[in-house]
């Protein structure tokens, strides 16, 4: 399904349809091929949907899916891909199914990979904010990092307790030393990075248990107060 690009001759203020017909018969071309894949009729697809709590009507699918819906809610798309088990820029961006899209109105038509990596904020573009998605990401990353320090280190303290020589229990106490001080190290810059975020308003994301020494001791805040005592 590969789309075709603009005629010189087309007039700038018929682009912003276009664009949004492209949209939308990428979303619709994808659903349908992602639906007989799995050899789901449209009205197997309306009810998985339901399922998930937000109806698409059998008709409502068929007409998007031959173009004579006229509009397409993002809450749709959510949905459907959700019921597909994709993701919703998979259906906007199909790559490997469409060659090339268009990315906003009055623009040229671009490889459909690259627009997908921007759409995801994988590719930065120049000017744009990427609010604290850099920040969570990087606070995936130190947890991975923490736990994956205390799993090795619990690894060679084991080793080191059921060695059969000198050697083999020093190399193993060496290791656990090396993985512990990398748990430790991620652990403090995760704890560096939820105080900052705290700082910002920002939510933090749970912990896992093993990493709840992480955040500092809430103050008690069931002390009374002079004035409450009186």
């Amino acid at each position: 399904m590969t789309q075709c690009r603009f005629d010189d001759g087309t007039d700038e203020d018929d682009d912003f349809p276009e664009w949004e017909d492209r949209v939308k018969a990428n979303v619709a071309g994808e659903v349908r091929r992602r639906r007989q894949e799995r050899g789901w009729s449209a009205q197997e697809l309306a009810d998985r949907c339901a399922q998930l709590g937000h109806p698409i009507p059998r008709n409502v699918i068929a007409n998007m899916e031959s173009g004579r819906r006229a509009n397409l809610p993002l809450v749709d798309v959510m949905v459907l891909a959700a019921a597909l088990k994709t993701y919703p820029a998979c259906l906007i961006f199909p790559v490997g199914y469409v060659e090339e899209t268009q990315e906003l109105p009055f623009q040229q038509l671009v490889p459909t990979w690259e627009a997908l990596r921007r759409f995801t904020g994988e590719e930065h573009v120049p000017g744009y904010d990427a609010g604290l998605v850099p920040d969570f990401e990087r606070h995936a990353s130190l947890v991975r990092t923490a736990l994956a320090g205390l799993e090795e280190e619990e690894r060679a303290r084991f080793a080191a307790k059921t060695a059969t020589s000198r050697a083999q229990q020093e190399e193993a106490e060496r290791q656990r030393a090396k993985y512990g001080d990398q748990a430790i190290a991620a652990k403090y810059r995760l704890r560096i990075l939820r105080r900052e975020l705290r700082e910002e308003g920002a939510v933090t994301p749970d912990l896992p248990p093993a990493l709840n020494d992480v955040d500092p001791p809430e103050p008690d805040t069931d002390t009374d107060t002079t004035e409450e005592r009186l």
